[in-house]
């Protein structure tokens, strides 16, 4: 009987290594092609430097073996953070129709509404140093070039009216500096930094200068920036028409009254109070007093269909 149970338990356990050894050896095989599938598929690429790359017409000089080192860590930071790049392209489609013709119209070149990205990634944003809105301006700034703030309105929020201010200190800005490279990194450091700093240095070129990290990588952010939203397949993003984000059609209301409650008022146009907050971001409380009676422009989608919702019984 003792016989018996102890073959009986050797059985057992040389049975136990056998399926082992059959289970190692299955699953090294499965890691194996498992590896060999993911070699094939999946891999990290350098990036291939751009022939030639510019902002507003002023070309970098990327032969130079430190710009492009510069650049390319901004092309792979934006390129493989695909995610928030991604975002940066859908709401391109939807932001950059509006902030286009008021840089044309400002003799603004064109180039300048990548800044507006880098800056806040088109979004109403507020920064610990408490600039605000898709153009990051300070308050006292914002103030000097004609944008209304108080408890109740902030026009920081106000894309149109906020993109006029920033041409303002971009058309200074360029008075000063005649070079709009000059000019975007005086947004970043300001017009009096950047300016001691271009005369300690005795240079009026950005790329000849030292200056503080922030703004010493600044440039190379917005063009990466350009090249990737200008080049979006090149760099592995793939987005067809009907992904980008879209502002629905609007029309502007003339508001000329004090102490409203926009609640209330919100339903007066037949929509609601998240609608008309989400279309005039600016209104920063549900009330209005307007004291001076002073009249504004209340933006609201020209159809709600889609947009309100039934309400619940």
């Amino acid at each position: 009987m003792k016989k018996r149970y102890i073959y009986f338990s050797v059985a057992c356990i040389l049975l136990l290594l056998f399926q082992n050894l059959i289970l190692s050896s299955y699953r090294n095989s499965e890691d194996q092609i498992h590896r060999k599938q993911f070699n094939k598929q999946y891999g990290i690429f350098s990036l291939v430097q751009p022939e030639e790359i510019s902002f507003c017409d002023e070309r970098l000089p990327i032969s130079d073996n430190h710009t492009w080192e510069r650049l390319d860590k901004q092309l792979l930071r934006n390129t493989y953070f695909q995610s928030n790049t991604l975002l940066y392209l859908k709401r391109a489609g939807k932001y950059f129709p509006i902030i286009e013709p008021i840089l044309r119209k400002n003799n603004i070149p064109d180039d300048f509404k990548y800044l507006a990205v880098i800056e806040s990634g088109l979004e109403n944003v507020v920064s610990p140093s408490g600039a605000s809105g898709f153009w990051q301006i300070m308050e006292v700034t914002a103030q000097e070039y004609g944008l209304e703030i108080n408890e109740e309105v902030d026009e920081r929020y106000h894309l149109e009216k906020s993109t006029k201010a920033a041409c303002k200190y971009l058309l200074e800005a360029y008075d000063i500096f005649g070079s709009w490279t000059m000019v975007a990194a005086s947004y970043n450091m300001g017009k009096t930094g950047l300016k001691k700093q271009s005369e300690k240095q005795q240079s009026n070129n950005y790329y000849n200068l030292h200056l503080n990290p922030e703004t010493g990588a600044y440039i190379f952010r917005i063009l990466a920036i350009k090249e990737i939203l200008q080049n979006p397949r090149k760099y592995g993003f793939y987005i067809r028409d009907k992904d980008f984000y879209i502002l629905n059609k609007v029309k502007k209301i003339s508001l000329k009254k004090d102490n409203v409650d926009l609640i209330k008022y919100s339903k007066e146009l037949g929509v609601n109070y998240k609608l008309l907050k989400t279309y005039n971001p600016w209104l920063r409380k549900d009330y209005l007093t307007n004291p001076k009676n002073k009249e504004y422009k209340i933006q609201i989608p020209e159809s709600t269909k889609g947009l309100v919702f039934k309400e619940i019984k």
